[in-house]
């Protein structure tokens, strides 16, 4: 089977339904993406960078429980946290000094399996080469953002 054919993409479609408050519908599932009250927001759901933190939680547990499987590891139970430290002032406009995203994520998984150390040590190794989203984090993706359809409105008299 040829490369291509094992690709599939992914759509997400979002609404901003203000400056801070985003519906997003994808797979028939909707969420909303919002900034805390003290951003501006709404509070109704959780920061863009929030999502991205949740994101890579969802897919290691994903990826950690295929890798035990293939490791013939039995995980009793998996928590996974994580934090990232994020200067706000290049969003902000204030500083082009900064990065605007994470500068450092740090992702803390505990694992109750009934695999040793050096069994553990290769899965993890594993569980972080075959996730999907800690290699877009952790890689250059080229991305391409375009204006499309009728961006601005100009009437003349």
């Amino acid at each position: 089977m040829s490369e291509s054919a094992q690709q599939h993409t992914y759509t997400v479609d979002a609404h901003g339904e203000s400056a801070t408050r985003t519906a997003v519908e994808t797979r028939g599932f909707e969420f909303v993406v919002d900034e805390p009250e003290a951003l501006g927001g709404t509070n109704d759901g959780p920061n863009p960078v929030e999502y991205l933190l949740g994101s890579w939680a969802g897919c290691l547990n994903v990826v950690a429980h295929i890798v035990a499987d293939d490791y013939d590891i039995e995980i009793d139970s998996l928590e996974i946290s994580l934090e990232g430290d994020l200067d706000p002032r290049k969003l902000q406009g204030v500083s082009d000094d900064a990065r605007a995203g994470y500068q450092e994520i740090r992702v803390a998984i505990d694992a109750e399996t009934d695999a040793d150390e050096e069994r553990l040590q290769a899965w993890l190794e594993d569980v972080e080469q075959r996730c999907p989203v800690g290699d877009n984090l952790q890689h250059a993706t080229p991305t391409e953002i375009e204006l499309v359809g009728e961006s601005v409105s100009v009437t003349s008299e």
